[in-house]
């Protein structure tokens, strides 16, 4: 009876540790490092915990997080920054972040204009085509399926049975904390707030530990068409990524049957 008692009073005292270790939070204030002015709607996300928030009108924030972990700061127009969380801001209260402002450029923008002929047959080939992505489903997967180019609309289709699994595993193979973040991120709903109002792919490489090339290309090799690469919000391509792996996952089972 008493190795009992002395098991669950351990197990109490383990649980109330545990309980005190999730609840733990950190504050912050985020400001302009060059006026000391208070930023609005500072994306923050925590890359251990996959967890995000935002600043509110005061430049305040607060996300749970553990010493140790990293947390992104992100704004548009200010260079990004990863702070690590240290034992004394856990325990002594706020800390003030300090954003830089990047110079922002305009790119160089080359309009190509028409050479018009006056005949329809020659005129009508100068004009690119801009309808030209279609969707092409595979039975027996769930979803609407995958888009692909009107030129090898065919050719895709048969390539991303094989194509997108073997770049997953070369990818993710060897990260699988990177590859269980999706779900995580999936889930928050944060995260998703987060990535629907962006379109510059940074959270996303933060977090799946990719660079931008590897990650339209994981997008390509899922049969999207580079359009839809372009002018998606990084949630619509976190979807798109997470969609691929579950028809990859239920390609490679039906592989082994």
């Amino acid at each position: 009876m008493k190795n009992y008692l002395i098991l669950f009073a351990f197990l109490m005292v383990c649980s109330v540790g545990m309980a005190q270790e999730q609840a733990e939070k950190v504050l912050g204030v985020v400001i302009n490092a060059s006026d000391d002015k208070p930023l609005e709607n500072v994306h923050i996300v925590n890359l251990n915990q996959v967890i995000g928030t935002t600043t509110n009108s005061k430049g305040e924030f607060q996300i749970s997080a553990k010493a140790n972990d990293t947390l992104h700061f992100s704004f548009l127009g200010f260079k990004s920054i990863k702070v690590r969380v240290t034992n004394d801001w856990l325990k002594f209260g706020s800390s003030k972040i300090e954003l830089t402002e990047l110079a922002l450029a305009l790119e160089e923008v080359v309009v190509n204009q028409l050479k018009l002929t006056g005949y329809l047959e020659v005129d009508i080939k100068q004009v690119p085509d801009i309808n030209n992505n279609y969707r092409y489903s595979i039975s027996g997967l769930e979803g609407t399926g995958y888009e692909a180019s009107k030129k090898s609309g065919l050719t895709k289709v048969i390539g991303s049975i094989f194509n997108p699994a073997d770049f997953l595993h070369r990818m993710f193979g060897k990260k699988p904390n990177e590859l269980r973040k999706l779900k995580k991120m999936k889930e928050d709903d944060e995260i998703r707030n987060l990535l629907a109002s962006r379109f510059d792919r940074e959270m996303l490489m933060v977090l799946l530990n990719v660079d931008r090339v590897d990650l339209d290309e994981i997008v390509s090799q899922c049969n999207y068409s580079k359009g839809f690469i372009q002018t998606a919000n990084d949630l619509q391509i976190l979807d798109a990524i997470s969609g691929c792996y579950e028809e990859y996952k239920l390609l490679s089972r039906s592989r082994r049957l």
